[in-house]
């Protein structure tokens, strides 16, 4: 998952490179926005300023960027990415006896594969959202968008759309053919989903690449359903647009994940990387991640902010199955590149 939330992709490109240089003693390679202070309140409290931060426009852009040489403490990156960075040998596994909210963090988001398939935690998850069928309510019913199986409804055959993610898509085919955990799905399994999408694909306007674009499909009325991250509706809401976000289909929704690694022969201080973790899942920082689209992964932190709010950010609690975007072997996820993009171009 790209972090398009906080920046546009001009802003991503501009300030890929850019550094916001504080403690040299930590260097944080990291989305652009999330060197905001309000993330991590508690390292600037006790070192008098933030890290220093390197940016990154995706996470190939990261991986080979540190692959060339460039040196950092801790890395954010996605869930998808997990077993490809440890199997590289660019990581090393978390103490989790350092980090204070180990044992509060949410058990959708770390799973039993979070260690990329050893007891070795590899990946420490701070930051999540959901993925929902956003819709017009104006013109679709709660009825219409109460299954997944609405993007096979010919009423709204060429307006309804996707993102252009591949964690995206397959969490949304999984869930839609009985699959709530990808992390062991069958060949079956994996073969349903596929075949599922394809059915799909006809049916869709087009695959979203940002929010913005989007939104704005949805505004002038071009797309009425499409599955979506929890930040397009807040956003209408804002902007006075007409959008519904239903995360409680029958089938279930999707949460996708993002945290940081633990980069192996480090320049910097060990002690600062967890101060530094230990600061963005802190209970200071729930609310400005929330204000910016994150939910924390930390669940007690997350606890103590009103329904009403979660709600209003399309995170409140929901009683229905759970696909979390958790780590896959490689294998698998390069299946389901594959048969993305084949899907996209009609195959």
């Amino acid at each position: 998952m790209i972090h398009l939330r906080l920046l546009g992709a001009a802003s991503l490109a501009a300030l890929a490179s850019a550094a916001a240089a504080q403690d040299s003693e930590l260097t944080v390679l990291d989305y652009p926005g999330f060197e905001v202070p309000g993330f991590h309140p508690a390292y600037v409290e006790k070192h008098g300023t933030g890290p220093t931060f390197s940016f990154f426009g995706d996470e190939e852009e990261a991986f080979q960027k540190l692959r060339s040489g460039f040196q950092a403490d801790v890395t954010h990156i996605c869930a998808g990415s997990v077993t490809k960075w440890a199997e590289s040998g660019l990581i090393e596994p978390w103490d989790t006896t350092r980090i204070d909210a180990w044992a509060d963090l949410n058990q959708d988001l770390t799973g039993t594969d979070i260690g990329a398939a050893t007891e070795e935690v590899f990946f420490m998850p701070t930051d999540f959202g959901s993925t929902a069928i956003a819709y017009n309510p104006e013109e679709v019913t709660e009825d219409d968008v109460a299954s997944l199986q609405v993007f096979k409804d010919p009423k709204f055959a060429g307006r309804m759309a996707l993102p252009d993610n591949v964690d995206d898509a397959f969490a949304l085919a999984y869930l839609a053919t009985g699959t709530t955990d990808w992390t062991e799905a069958t060949d079956e399994q994996f073969e349903a989903a596929a075949a599922w999408l394809r059915e799909v694909h006809p049916n869709l306007r087009t695959y979203w690449v940002d929010p913005a674009e989007l939104s704005q499909l949805m505004a002038t009325g071009e797309v009425l359903v499409s599955w979506a991250w929890n930040e397009t509706y807040p956003t209408m809401v804002e902007e006075g647009r007409p959008i519904g976000f239903e995360r409680e289909t029958e089938e279930g929704s999707s949460l996708w994940l993002c945290g940081y690694v633990n980069m192996k022969d480090a320049p910097g201080s060990e002690d600062k990387a967890y101060d530094y973790v230990n600061a963005i899942l802190g209970p200071q920082a729930a609310m400005p991640l929330l204000e910016a689209g994150f939910g924390t992964a930390n669940a007690a932190a997350l606890g103590e902010i009103d329904e009403e709010t979660l709600r209003a950010s399309g995170l409140e609690k929901i009683d229905v199955p759970v696909l979390a975007q958790l780590p896959i072997s490689n294998d698998l996820r390069e299946r389901h590149a594959e048969t993305f993009e084949m899907i996209k171009a009609g195959f």
